[in-house]
């Protein structure tokens, strides 16, 4: 007797296991174990892109650096034969958009090769000037000695600004310094080697934060974006320059042609770097739109934000404040 109420239980059991395994079915399981599926969840947490490859989050900042110690010396040539020079356009216009006061603390981050930097000098250095002259020509009392004087007790010809270049890459930060160098860039100029998704500066430290073409190749971009919120004074303003989304379907159809048929290979003709040149043009393909990204840096906690698309959505500016 006993073998047949052990059937029947063992026949019981395996209808409710069924049953079960139904259920895990129709929520879209396939009834695959627990352990199983919440270790293919974390590995999918985990996991991030690389241009157009999936990558382990861990990896990818050393597969960006090693993409940029290879273009370094090669970066503003490749810069100018890719955009046809426009680049420089661009990054006047960041600056017009900028316009810094005098005394102005700038932190350029991903600014390696100082584009935005020697902007800012030149900038703030002609509006001291401008501003000096002013002063002069309304004092019309002073002597020729007194202004020759003024001109010479002015030790500072930048007004009091600043700008820190702020870069995870050394070779880029060399190729910099060496710009800075052979151009007579010297005073108000700082290098610092760091990340910007882990900034080594205090809060509440400078007016602008800048980033040209740099927060697409970052792991984290929300990590960055919080950085950049917590080191601006209150009452600062973020800035950013980035390859953003093009509005015109039939410019977008052109873009993408000379973006994957003509960059790369100038990439192996110019720098002999195929490779990070398809990885540079497929990072501007995942980079969120204009409004996704407005989205994410208001959601850093910026207030008033906006974006100008340039070059039919080719570009965008970014702009936020720290309120």
């Amino acid at each position: 007797m006993a073998a047949p109420k052990s059937c029947a239980l063992w026949s019981y059991c395996g209808r409710g296991w069924s049953r079960a395994m139904r259920g895990c079915q129709l929520l879209g399981l396939r009834g695959a174990p627990l352990s199983a599926r919440l270790l293919s969840q974390e590995k999918r947490a985990t996991e991030t892109h690389f241009g157009f490859e999936t990558v382990p989050e861990e990896e990818k900042g050393g597969k960006v650096y090693q993409v940029f110690e290879s273009v370094a010396k090669k970066y503003d040539v490749m810069n100018d034969m890719m955009s046809l020079g426009i680049h420089r356009v661009w990054k006047d216009l960041l600056l017009w958009k900028m316009r810094p006061l005098p005394g102005t603390q700038l932190l350029d981050v991903a600014g390696g090769t100082g584009d935005i930097a020697f902007r800012f000098l030149n900038y703030v250095q002609s509006q001291h000037q401008s501003k000096q002259k002013r002063q002069l020509r309304a004092q019309q009392n002073l002597s020729w000695e007194e202004i020759a004087k003024k001109y010479q007790n002015e030790e500072d010809s930048l007004g009091g600004s600043r700008v820190v270049v702020c870069d995870i890459n050394k070779e880029m930060l060399k190729v910099g310094k060496q710009k800075a160098s052979a151009q007579g860039y010297r005073a108000g100029l700082a290098w610092v080697l760091g990340d910007a998704e882990e900034l080594p500066f205090d809060d509440d430290k400078f007016d602008i934060y800048t980033i040209a073409f740099g927060i697409r190749n970052v792991t984290h971009i929300d990590q960055a974006l919080q950085e950049a919120h917590r080191v601006l004074k209150p009452g600062g303003r973020f800035l950013c320059l980035e390859f953003s989304q093009v509005n015109n379907p039939l410019i977008s159809r052109l873009y993408d042609l000379y973006s994957f048929q003509v960059i790369p290979v100038l990439g192996e003709v110019i720098a002999g770097d195929w490779k990070s040149y398809q990885y540079l043009v497929e990072s501007i393909r995942r980079f969120p739109s204009q409004e996704e990204f407005k989205e994410m840096i208001e959601d850093a906690g910026f207030h008033k934000v906006t974006y100008e698309s340039l070059t039919s959505g080719i570009v965008a500016i970014h702009s936020g404040f720290k309120l």
